[in-house]
């Protein structure tokens, strides 16, 4: 694949500090990438160990994820991305189904000339890591999966939308914003469309594939991932093991980015030894 020049542009952002209220004074900077004709945002902050690439949910964006991206930052080469139709990155002429998802994230790191990363998904950003570690082996070196979905038991638009209202009132409330923000700028058909692949997507089948070490992160509130399925996904996956972060809902990342990325960086440092 030919290597196209990135455009580079810093960011300034604020992190939410669920437990100290501490503000990040440290930019992040956006850099953009083409694959396969499609403009991907990512959001960077450049620390010292190895690279960790943040995917988001369905329906939303990166938005969510800056704030973790930045504490993660201080210790690793952080990421952040925006799938296409999402977000800062290009919009397709159609929704893109999960595996094309998934063959854009592992095409965008080569791109990146990122060398065998952690790609950390939350919520149905998980099916899409899981999904690039099964089927592009040679990309990631680890996977974290922050609250992974959709649970099998849970797997109809209405059992879907039930867990969502059911976990909203433990969210940060600074996040609903911030989910309208990409609500509108996705658009309708491709929030549906995320939504409708992430039910779709038999997560359950993949895992036993998985071939890296793999965190699973689920919060003790998170009402969208039962922790029977959390213990479930962590059983399936050969090398897999389970934080459950107290007082915590389905967001992790958003809600206590600290406490989250101090998790993942501790992951990581057994990994490389």
């Amino acid at each position: 694949m030919k290597r196209r020049p990135v455009v580079v542009q810093v960011i300034g952002h604020r992190v939410e500090g669920a437990a100290s209220g501490e503000e990040a004074g440290v930019s992040l900077q956006r850099q953009d990438h083409v694959v396969d004709e499609l403009t991907v945002a990512g959001h960077r902050r450049r620390g010292p160990g190895p690279p960790v690439v943040c995917v988001h949910g369905a329906g939303v964006s990166s938005r969510e994820l800056l704030p973790f991206a930045e504490v993660l930052g201080e210790r690793h080469d952080a990421w952040a991305i925006d799938l296409p139709g999402f977000g800062a990155s290009g919009k397709p002429d159609r929704p893109l189904i999960l595996p094309a998802l998934a063959d854009v994230v592992a095409a965008w790191v080569e791109e990146a000339g990122l060398e065998r990363p952690c790609l950390l998904g939350v919520s149905f950003g998980c099916q899409v890591v899981v999904d690039v570690a099964v089927r592009h082996p040679e990309v990631a070196a680890a996977l974290v999966l922050a609250g992974p979905t959709v649970d099998p038991r849970g797997r109809s638009p209405w059992r879907l939308a039930g867990q969502w209202l059911r976990n909203a009132p433990g969210e940060s409330p600074r996040m609903m914003p911030l989910n309208v923000a990409d609500y509108r700028d996705a658009g309708l058909r491709t929030v549906l469309a995320a939504f409708g692949e992430s039910i779709r997507d038999r997560i359950e089948d993949k895992l036993p594939l998985v071939t890296v070490p793999a965190l699973v992160i689920r919060g003790s509130r998170d009402r969208m991932v039962p922790q029977a399925w959390a213990e479930e996904v962590t059983r399936l996956l050969p090398y897999g093991r389970l934080a459950v972060m107290d007082g915590l809902p389905h967001m992790t990342p958003y809600r206590d980015p600290r406490r989250v990325a101090g998790t993942v960086a501790g992951f990581l440092s057994e990994v490389a030894a």
